[in-house]
Formats: C-alpha cells, sequence, structure tokens
C-alpha cells in the first residue's frame, strides 16, 4: 500500500476570477503544478452543485470525467462550513451565520441545515466512489476550554452526551453510504486532541465511521506530539492535510497569540517547508500503518502568496512519498529456513 499524492484542496483557491472561478478552469491549473488529486470544498457552488451531486450519478460522472480530462482524481468532498453548523453555541451564532445561507441565522436552524447539508455530502461521496469526507464536528464546549469560573460539574459529560446525539444519526447515514467522517481534529471545535476525541468516541459507541482527518499543523500549535498521535490513532486516520506550521512563543505572546494577526501570532501556519513539521517523520509513519489515502496539500500561510505555495507544494509532496520495498534490505543474508541450522545457531544441537 502506498500514499497518493500529491493532491491539493481547492477551498483556499478558489475565486471569481480565471483560473479559479469553475471546476474545469481549476483543474486545469492543478494539474499543471503537477497534482494527481483535488479535494472539493462542497460549499463552494463555484466548484460543485452539491445536491445534485447527490441526486444525480450523471452529474457526479460528469464531475469525474472533468477531471480526468486533466489527469486528476477528486480525493474527498470536504464539508468543514457545514460540519461546523451541525453544534453552534449561541455565543458564535452571529459569526458562524455567514457559513449558511441567508435566514439560517440561529443555532437551531444551523443544525438542521448543516445536518442536511453533510448528509448530501456523504451521498454523493458515494455517487463519486469515494472512501472519506473530511469534517469539522462543531463546539458546543469551546467557550470552557480554559474555564474561570471552573466548568459545572458533569458539563463536559452532558456536552459529549449532546454532541454525540447530533452526529449518530449522521454517522449511521455515513455508514448506509460506505464513507467514512474524518474529523479534522483543531482549535475551536470539540474534538480538539486525542483525548477529547477518545471521549465523543465512546459516546457514539466506537462508531466504525467516526474516524479522523489527520493535520499535523494543528497539533505544532498546541504544542502536541503530532508524531505519537499516529501510533496512538492510526487505525482511524482516513484522510490527511499536508500542512506546515511553526511555534515560537516569547515574553509577550504563547499558544492563545494575544489576539494579534497572524504574523505576530507565536503559532503560525506556513508554506510546506518554511514551518518546523517534521514531514519525512510523518510520511514514515503513515507509510509504516499503511495508510493508502491522498496527501492533500491544504495551504495556509500569513507571509508566502498561494500561487507560490500551490506551485511549491507539489514537488514538495511528491518528494516524501514513500514506495514500500517489495523485500527487506537484509533479504541476502536470509533464505530457505533450515530448522538443524537454526538449533545450531541457538546452541542447542552440535
Amino acid at each position: 500500500m502506498t500514499i497518493k499524492g500529491p493532491g491539493i484542496f481547492l477551498a483556499q483557491f478558489m475565486g471569481d476570477e480565471e483560473p479559479f472561478d469553475s471546476f474545469p478552469n481549476i483543474c486545469r491549473w492543478a494539474a499543471e503544478l503537477g497534482y494527481l488529486g483535488v479535494q472539493l470544498p462542497s460549499w463552494d457552488a463555484r466548484c460543485m452543485d452539491l445536491r445534485k451531486a447527490a441526486e444525480s450519478q450523471a452529474y457526479c460522472d460528469e464531475l469525474k470525467g472533468i477531471a480526468a480530462e486533466h489527469g486528476l482524481e477528486i480525493t474527498e468532498l470536504a464539508t468543514h462550513l457545514q460540519g461546523q453548523l451541525v453544534a453552534v453555541h449561541p455565543a458564535y451564532a452571529e459569526m458562524f451565520k455567514v457559513f449558511a445561507p441567508a435566514g439560517v441565522d440561529t443555532p437551531a436552524a444551523m443544525q438542521a441545515w448543516g445536518t442536511e447539508q453533510v448528509k448530501l455530502c456523504l451521498t454523493a461521496s458515494r455517487n463519486l466512489g469515494l472512501r472519506a469526507m473530511p469534517t469539522f464536528p462543531g463546539a458546543l464546549m469551546w467557550h470552557t476550554v480554559y474555564p474561570w469560573p471552573q466548568r459545572p460539574a458533569g458539563l463536559v459529560d452532558e456536552g459529549f452526551k449532546e454532541l454525540a446525539r447530533r452526529w449518530r444519526p449522521i454517522l449511521d447515514h455515513a455508514d448506509d453510504c460506505g464513507i467514512d467522517c474524518a474529523f479534522e481534529i483543531h482549535p475551536g471545535e470539540d474534538l480538539h486532541d486525542g483525548a477529547s476525541y477518545e471521549a465523543f468516541l465512546a459516546k457514539v459507541d466506537d462508531h466504525p465511521r467516526a474516524c479522523l482527518l489527520y493535520d499535523p499543523s494543528h497539533f505544532v500549535l498546541q504544542c502536541l506530539d503530532y508524531l505519537d498521535y499516529i501510533d496512538r490513532y492510526h487505525e482511524r486516520i482516513r484522510a490527511f492535510h499536508v500542512k506546515d506550521a511553526e511555534f515560537r512563543p516569547n515574553g509577550r505572546v504563547g499558544v492563545y497569540g494575544g489576539y494579534q494577526g497572524w504574523q505576530d501570532r507565536a503559532g503560525r501556519f506556513r508554506s510546506l517547508g518554511d514551518g518546523e513539521v517534521d514531514f519525512p517523520a510523518i510520511f514514515t509513519l503513515l507509510t509504516k500503518y499503511r495508510y493508502d489515502g491522498w496527501a492533500v496539500l491544504e495551504w495556509e500561510c500569513c507571509f508566502k502568496d498561494s500561487q507560490q505555495g500551490a506551485e511549491e507544494g507539489a514537488p514538495f509532496i511528491q518528494s516524501h512519498l514513500i514506495q514500500p520495498p517489495a523485500r527487506a534490505f537484509d533479504d541476502f543474508a536470509g533464505g530457505e529456513v533450515d530448522l538443524g541450522s537454526v538449533r545450531r545457531a541457538l546452541g542447542l544441537e552440535s
């Protein structure tokens, strides 16, 4: 099994001017840069019509055909914005309503719309022959992540129960579709590290479709061991965002960033190769554990232009892909098993 790539997440690149204004145009652009796969933001109508993709196999075949014309595959359909709306605390409703259509502006309305959208995307993913759907879980407890005053007793347990209640029907639909929900573990979400993911997983009875998107950049900013994370959770990793980051705290700013702009925070996302993420070790571990999904560039950088980041991303990912060996490097020293020789080497026979 080998990691597929390079792929590119189109969310940060879609726009109103060519070549970013339509799926055919952006496919041509991505292919010219050396990408082999594209991850689609399912919420962006310039890229795709989600409802049509859920209802029409012909339309999905058309999307696949457009990608194939440029030597590309569709890697996944993402629902980060819609998944976020499945669980919105009222304190964040004003900011999150921009993710939904006009009139969908209360937490209850957002939940209903977001749930429907995520289910549509799971159906569309099945129609496209995909395996995983990157998404966000939403957040009901994030405002209590570093609590003062202390959290009321039982808040965390009840919070995960409610999150599980909202996601369980979605996960069951995912199972019907044969698609894994790949939650991106991310600050601002109730699933923001391994412990919070485990708490959610327990509440959904270890649902087989409650899986993970691996993005090391978010762990750098939390000072979390992103290599040990792979060792712990590799069986659930179904998607991979290749994104770099750095964490440079000083006497003025640390993990929380002091409300500063991105360039002045201690933790910053960077273009590939400009941060401190140990990508050779990551690709090695994912190869060790036989991850055979896509390695997809998610470009976010406060210093470098997106075009430059995209141009550099494809060769960077390509250079880190590992072809597993057909045989062990020390096979020459082996051979057929000779039990007598083995026992003599153990000192059991003269």
